[in-house]
């Protein structure tokens, strides 16, 4: 498609985060054009379980992980596996993920996510209000389950991380009060959390393609092509494609799982891997699910989408290229089958998708280090739906160059460049927001006030 006019901001990836990115761009007044390699919500954004989930602080690198860890990548069916094909790929993201796991950049981390979780929350029901979106929402909770007393009590610190952080639970310790919310579980579920303030959209793909429509008919342009190279210029970015040069003045980059292949053209190694997820849609739903249900102990989540089901979930580090091993959405709908006598295993549809994961659990939001002009936003693991509409308000204050709603340090790429002496804590807060530097210099030298006007 051509295009007679070149934007004010080029948003790379047509995914959930790069549509919602592209929405809040073009409600501050900015000619933004979408452009993706296949279309909108072609790839991870389609197949999601649908929810917005505020209430997981909590990150993939836990104190203690490490010692469970090997149990869990050898087999490989378990709800965090490693394909060994894969295991030498993933030696150095396995390192920061180690890294990841001290206490001290843990509770950092939880604190991190806690704060873009708030403002995401927030966000996102401003952007229901702006485009119309309460129809496409469901308001039905989360039901977090557990088979015995010692799962429970082994739950607990992280619903009481929760509660630090703000976030409106229930516990409850019976099978009869697990009923009352969700009834037809099998009673091996002895305990559970519920958290109701927790929401869903009835269809990601559908949510993602209301956002690309209201993105389009206030004028937003949408283009298919490969990126083949991205040249930063000193007034403009030029983007060649297969269609041709793309020429703006900002650049975002939210390709989700394929973003470090772009950040490398411009000359940033980020340790980007792939949580590849897979799931079973049922168009019809055989049993009566009334909240999103999460089995905390086996990795996986039921949720409703349309008037079906979808049972997906679990951790498989095998990057891009390997084929998928639909084994691992099988065993989820036996245990899906097992877990909710009646549920009936036919008539699915089998998918795999490729989460964008950091080795933190926390994303990329921040100018690139050597381009000025481009907008890194991905790296949002299994929480790019949750996180959308926060990253596309913290987005749209980059480009504007305007102090954002929460300190951006911990988002920033480089804490992957270098081995710190210490991680990153609370006093880091002070730094510049825009550049993420100390409050005495900006990049290169420069007085931070310099590198932020």
């Amino acid at each position: 498609m051509a295009h007679s006019t070149q934007p004010d901001i080029l948003v790379i990836g047509a995914g959930i985060i790069g549509v919602t990115a592209a929405l809040a761009l073009q409600g501050e007044g900015h000619r933004v054009r979408l452009l993706d390699r296949k279309g909108i919500a072609a790839e991870t954004s389609r197949g999601n379980a649908g929810a917005f989930a505020f209430a997981e602080v909590e990150p993939l690198a836990t104190p203690g992980i490490m010692r469970k860890a090997p149990k869990w990548l050898l087999d490989p069916l378990g709800p965090l596996s490693l394909r060994p094909a894969y295991a030498a790929k993933i030696m150095p993201w396995m390192f920061h993920f180690w890294r990841a796991t001290s206490k001290s950049r843990y509770e950092a981390g939880v604190s991190a996510q806690s704060s873009l979780m708030k403002l995401s929350q927030q966000a996102l029901e401003r952007l229901i209000v702006r485009v119309n979106g309460e129809p496409l929402m469901r308001r039905e909770g989360q039901l977090q389950v557990y088979e015995s007393q010692a799962q429970f009590e082994a739950s607990k610190p992280a619903w009481a991380q929760r509660r630090r952080h703000g976030v409106n639970f229930e516990l409850l310790q019976s099978p009869e009060a697990i009923a009352e919310i969700q009834p037809g579980l099998s009673p091996r579920f002895t305990h559970a959390g519920f958290t109701p303030d927790w929401l869903n959209t009835v269809d990601p793909a559908l949510w993602t393609q209301h956002l690309a429509d209201s993105f389009v008919s206030m004028g937003g342009d949408i283009e298919i092509a490969d990126v083949r190279s991205i040249v930063p210029r000193e007034y403009a970015v030029e983007v060649v494609t297969a269609n041709g040069t793309i020429r703006a003045g900002q650049v975002v980059i939210a390709a989700g799982a394929w973003s470090h292949q772009l950040a490398r053209m411009l000359g940033d190694r980020i340790p980007l891997e792939t949580e590849r997820g897979y799931n079973t849609t049922f168009p019809t739903a055989s049993v009566d699910v009334r909240t999103h249900i999460t089995f905390s102990n086996h990795g996986f989540v039921i949720s409703r989408i349309g008037e079906g089901l979808r049972v997906g979930g679990a951790v498989e580090l095998g990057g891009l290229d390997l084929p998928p091993n639909y084994k691992r959405a099988e065993i989820l709908v036996r245990k899906a089958c097992e877990f909710l006598p009646g549920f009936d295993p036919e008539g699915g549809t089998q998918w795999m998708g490729f989460r964008p994961s950091l080795p933190d659990s926390l994303p990329v939001i921040a100018r690139a280090p050597k381009a000025d002009r481009v907008i890194y936003a991905f790296g949002h693991g299994h929480l790019g739906l949750t996180q959308a509409a926060g990253t596309a308000e913290l987005v749209a204050a980059l480009a504007a160059r305007r102090q954002p709603g929460i300190s951006l340090a911990p988002f920033d790429p480089g804490r992957f460049r270098e081995i710190r002496r210490r991680p990153f804590s609370r006093t880091d807060a002070a730094r510049c927001p825009i550049s993420g530097s100390p409050p005495a210099m900006g990049r290169k030298g420069r007085a931070c006030a310099g590198a932020c006007r």
